[in-house]
């Protein structure tokens, strides 16, 4: 029969091994949530880098062919750059409700999983 202060020890043991473990587990449940976040910002990232790719060039080309149906070139480019300014005015109201509050709404959700 094991005297009580040895059930104690084996106790006490098998606590401290419950709390390793159980710390080691927290510790890679953090680090899968920050790998899947970090891995759709990346992944969006790119996506975005493409499109703004694809917008320049397009807008380069619109800016042209303006230019070229008003007679000077430059003047395209003040009209496409004319355009993005207000673009820019009006984005910069609706910040808030359009980029912060889904980005940050993306990330929590991305995270309590």
């Amino acid at each position: 029969m094991e005297t009580p202060s040895s059930t104690l020890e084996l106790l006490i043991e098998r606590l401290e091994q419950f709390a390793k473990t159980n710390i080691e587990l927290s510790k890679l449940k953090a680090i899968e949530i920050a790998a899947t976040i970090a891995s759709l910002l990346i992944s969006r990232l790119c996506f975005v880098g493409a499109i703004a790719l694809f917008t320049i060039f397009l807008n380069i080309g619109i800016a042209l062919m303006l230019g070229d149906m008003i007679g000077k070139v430059y003047y395209g480019f003040f009209i496409v750059a004319t355009f993005y300014l207000m673009a820019g005015i009006v984005f910069y109201f609706f910040l808030n409700k359009w980029i912060k509050k889904p980005l940050s709404d993306m990330i929590i959700t991305q995270a309590l999983q």
